[in-house]
């Protein structure tokens, strides 16, 4: 067993949290998650309910071939026997059993009320129901912890009856009970009375002394993370989230944000040294492989936790990052951004151009230049906090004289045409022309798309790979529309947004217009020459 010392890390995201709502796991999906959570150096990874999902089956099954765990303990979920069957005739008990995993987490009843309503048995046969499972496999040589569903709200309706569930699972051989905020309703303060109340019972019996009290938090008030960072400074010494917070409503305590604290702000020693320099890196991974776009404001591995906006924050980190920042990013894999837009100062321009590869620490003039510049086409409906690459071109443009560019253009159009059987399901179709001049050789060009934006596209790089093969590995791969001033109608002026992409790397360009065709074809044509620049100089993309 684990020294008491160390807090045990148990991820639970291929089980409560692949609950959120849209999140759909195969268990491909899940083999890789687990592979990602194992390398940054979670205890125990709760792989899903063999035996009552068929997909879970399925994964304990291949995780036996295919999972080569350095850090972490599988773990396999299910329930206590069924009221009126012995645990070793209980088919669901069994698959726990068979499933492989050395260590087994059953949920049992902690509250009265859905002992009788829910389970529809006695509180007596509960309590039985905990003993015989537990204790069958304990003696089958599995681990065993245990969630204790409800138990807050259930210590609330009938203290006695919440803790003896506890002290029956501990004398049957659970090394953990894990209290379990289920319906997320408690507050850091309600969390931290209860846990103490726990450990006071694990340490006052002969039964429960050195077993384990954990913590089972759900985000609904807001405090899945402060909750559990309540209970382990009450005791507890077992934490249970999810990576990025995923899990049913609103979600479970965000893993990565407790274990981040409790590392760098309480001083506790939770995973293995320098695993937690990881964390961007694999909560970013973990929610490619979920399709669920990273949050930009999350804690510690958000794109904007450590992003800096205001003129005054910026004349601050210059003389020292420390003065705005609340710990140095790299701790957790991430990286400190400084934003260009209307509200930044000469030091975020020059800090900003630093990021870039420019000294601007003696061009006054060229960084007064490019503030009041940024300012004056933010007021337009540019913007430039996520859109690096353009400001790249603006400052370089500022820098040299003349903008970066690899083409002329002579002129470019667009046509849509609906077609006759289009009522029959057949979509219009786009196709556009560009005349431009590269490298002293004239190209007119045409290319069809499934909309105008993807016709322009298909045209400009049919024009440039003749001159510059090496357009032919650029990919647009994302692309965002905005109506910046929407009270004008359909005269509003348009934003776009722009990723472009050459198979290593990605950067983001904007345009702006009285229409998106236009906005967008100054946004692509900006994004090839970006990328054509960077290639070109073996600059590294932002």
């Amino acid at each position: 067993m684990d020294t008491l010392s160390d807090l045990h890390v148990y991820d639970t995201t291929l089980r409560d949290g692949a609950q959120q709502e849209g999140l759909n796991l195969s268990v491909a999906d899940k083999l890789t998650i687990a592979r990602q959570l194992d390398e940054l150096g979670v205890g125990f990874i709760e792989g899903g309910w063999p035996g009552a999902n068929p997909k879970d089956t399925e994964f304990f099954a291949r995780a036996r071939d295919e999972l080569r765990l350095q850090h972490a303990c599988l773990t396999a979920f299910g329930a206590t026997r069924r009221a009126g069957v012995r645990a070793a005739d209980d088919p669901l008990v069994a698959a726990l059993r068979d499933s492989g995993a050395s260590v087994v987490t059953l949920v049992a009843k902690s509250h009265p009320r859905h002992v009788e309503l829910a389970l529809r048995t006695t509180l007596e046969e509960n309590l039985e129901m905990v003993r015989d499972t537990v204790g069958h496999l304990v003696a089958e040589g599995q681990r065993v912890f245990l969630d204790a569903e409800h138990f807050f709200d259930g210590y609330r309706a009938d203290r006695d009856y919440a803790l003896e569930v506890l002290r029956t699972a501990y004398s049957a051989g659970a090394e953990v009970v894990a209290l379990c905020d289920t319906n997320g309703g408690m507050l850091p303060g309600w969390v931290a009375d209860v846990v103490h109340a726990a450990v006071q019972t694990t340490a006052g019996s002969a039964d429960t002394a050195g077993r384990r009290v954990g913590i089972h938090c759900h985000n609904d008030t807001g405090c899945a993370v402060a909750n559990t960072l309540a209970a382990v400074e009450a005791g507890a010494t077992h934490v249970q989230g999810t990576i990025n917070g995923y899990g049913e409503r609103t979600g479970n305590a965000d893993l990565v944000s407790v274990v981040a604290n409790l590392e760098l702000k309480l001083d506790r020693a939770v995973l293995p040294d320098g695993l937690l320099g990881e964390a961007t890196r694999i909560a970013h991974a973990v929610a490619e492989v979920t399709n669920v776009p990273p949050a930009s404001r999350q804690p510690y591995v958000g794109a904007s936790a450590f992003a800096h906006k205001a003129g005054l924050h910026a004349s601050a980190i210059k003389v020292d990052p420390g003065l705005y920042q609340h710990m140095d990013p790299v701790g957790v894999g991430n990286d400190m951004r400084l934003l260009v837009s209307d509200m930044a100062g000469r030091a975020s321009i020059e800090l900003k151009g630093r990021e870039l590869g420019y000294d601007l620490s003696q061009e006054r003039e060229l960084v007064d230049r490019v503030t009041a510049r940024v300012k004056q086409l933010e007021a337009r409906g540019y913007t430039f906090e996520a859109a690096d690459a353009s400001f790249e071109l603006l400052l370089a443009e500022e820098a040299d004289g003349r903008r970066p560019s690899y083409l002329t253009v002579e002129s470019w159009r667009v046509i849509t045409e609906t077609l006759a059987n289009a009522a029959q399901g057949e979509e219009a179709v786009s196709e556009a022309t560009v005349k431009v001049v590269a490298e002293g050789v004239r190209y007119v060009e045409t290319g069809e798309g499934n909309g105008p934006v993807n016709a322009l596209d298909q045209a400009l790089r049919q024009a440039l790979v003749q001159a510059f093969p090496e357009v032919a590995k650029f990919e647009l791969i994302d692309y965002k529309v905005r109506i910046v001033d929407q009270g004008h109608g359909t005269d509003a002026i348009t934003r776009v947004l722009i990723e472009t992409s050459d198979g290593e790397a990605s950067w983001v360009t904007v345009g702006v217009g009285h229409n998106v065709i236009e906005a967008s074809w100054e946004a692509l044509l900006d994004g090839l020459t970006f990328g054509l620049r960077r290639l070109r100089r073996g600059a590294t993309p932002r």
